[in-house]
């Protein structure tokens, strides 16, 4: 699949099969490859990733870390948090580029989940301070997406005319 017809697929899937990943361990592999391959401010890739699988999901939903219920039945959940101590570039690093750097890679994981045959879902409806007490970590997550085996087809959503959003000066 070229990457046209991946951005062509790419749908917000918000129903799963109940299905571990376990057996597709080369697929989520290629996944992080992916995110590794993102491009990031002077190469420091200023974020880590952090990964919840089944059951897990479960225990975050409970514990007020999401507010979708339906993550509780996705396979994986990989929570993109940006890594200050890895930026040089002072403030503008901390609060932007490194805010940047994990939202490209999360961008890319999941162009590479979709090229894969996964359903995924973009989630920014968390609460931070949750999650970083819930996996025991000081970095700040800023994006998290929910993989797994896809139970609906959506349909594809109207988007904005491309000459509504390109602008000539």
């Amino acid at each position: 699949m070229d990457i046209f017809e991946v951005f062509d697929k790419r749908r917000s899937v918000r129903k799963y099969k109940k299905r571990s990943l376990v057996e597709d361990k080369e697929k989520i592999i290629k996944i992080f490859e992916a995110a590794n391959s993102a491009p990031s401010a002077g190469n420091l890739q200023s974020y880590e990733i952090f990964v919840l699988k089944d059951d897990e999901l479960g225990d975050a939903v409970k514990k007020g870390c999401f507010k979708q219920e339906f993550i509780a039945d996705a396979s994986v959940a990989l929570i993109f948090c940006t890594n200050n101590s890895r930026s040089k570039y002072g403030e503008r690093g901390e609060k932007l580029y490194s805010i940047q750097d994990a939202t490209i890679a999360c961008a890319y994981a999941q162009l590479a989940a979709t090229a894969l045959g996964f359903g995924s879902v973009w989630v920014g409806s968390f609460d931070p301070e949750k999650i970083k007490g819930m996996l025991e970590i000081e970095f700040d997550p800023v994006a998290i997406l929910i993989i797994g085996y896809s139970d609906e087809k959506p349909l594809k959503k109207p988007r904005r005319d491309v000459q509504d959003l390109v602008h000539d000066k």
